[in-house]
């Protein structure tokens, strides 16, 4: 069954769990499939602005952005994996998602896989990678500085647009794009947020001993070129997850983007039928 497709341009805000979080949302709600995309970092939930006209075609698709990312409200005891985990349950319950795939690439990738350790019957599948989840930790270049830093009182005394403009050098966006993204780790916003990858040697250490227990089915997207999160994290969790497919791409980091339509593609392959094998 396809539906006209649509352009992702418009936003609304919704509570959950008693935070205003941005979403957007398209396709048919009665659609077969419904995919929850959450915001990779530093970007937001535009980062689906690419593939939103294929999705939507298909499937109820609802994207949001993560609390303390994109400019979805922050609570600090959320910017965890293992906490934002738990907040992705309760959002499912508020908002009456009946059995998302809950496609969760970056920082999404531990706060999927707990939700699907905690409940693995809430979640019909989930798609993740390009995310920290290998213990012990496997991250490079300025993600393994942020984590590994004392403190981050010198990233405090910048402007977050600056530290995203520099992250996002040589990624082709729309200005629309990448404006979004600028805003949205303006002042403070970015050097909280950091605070989640900071959480990584404790909460990975954790959810590596946890993964045997998910059997939800779970498709691994990743770059085989990520300065920041080598394919070795891929890997990891290929390794461990009972049910798990990988699909290493010749990209780098952002993967969803600028290999948007083999990442695309896998992705609706996998919601078409082939989670279920």
């Amino acid at each position: 069954m396809a539906f006209a497709s649509e352009e992702l341009t418009t936003t609304g805000v919704r509570s959950a769990d008693g935070l205003a979080i941005r979403f957007a949302q398209g396709g048919a709600p009665d659609a077969a499939e419904t995919l929850l995309m959450l915001s990779p970092w530093p970007e937001s939930l535009f980062a689906w602005h690419t593939l939103w006209p294929r999705l939507t075609a298909v499937a109820h698709v609802i994207a949001i952005d993560l609390p303390g990312f994109g400019q979805s409200e922050r609570r600090a005891q959320l910017l965890s994996p293992s906490a934002m985990g738990g907040f992705l349950l309760r959002l499912i319950d508020e908002w009456q998602i009946d059995q998302p795939h809950v496609v969760g690439p970056d920082v999404g990738t531990g706060a999927t896989l707990f939700a699907a350790a905690s409940d693995p019957g809430r979640l019909r599948s989930a798609v993740v990678g390009s995310g920290g989840s290998a213990w012990p930790l496997r991250v490079t270049g300025t993600l393994k500085t942020l984590i590994e830093a004392p403190n981050l009182d010198d990233l405090r005394a910048v402007d977050g647009r600056t530290v995203v403009a520099n992250a996002l050098e040589g990624h082709v966006l729309s200005a629309g794009v990448r404006e979004d993204y600028l805003t949205s780790y303006a002042g403070d916003r970015f050097v909280e947020s950091a605070n989640y990858v900071r959480s990584y040697p404790t909460d990975l250490r954790v959810l590596a001993d946890r993964l045997g227990e998910i059997t939800t089915p779970v498709q691994i997207i990743a770059g085989r070129q990520d300065p920041f999160v080598p394919p070795e994290n891929a890997e990891f969790l290929s390794q461990r997850l009972p049910r798990s497919e990988l699909a290493l791409l010749d990209t780098g980091h952002f993967a969803w983007e600028d290999g948007a339509d083999e990442w695309g593609s896998i992705l609706l392959s996998w919601i078409g039928g082939r989670y279920r094998s």
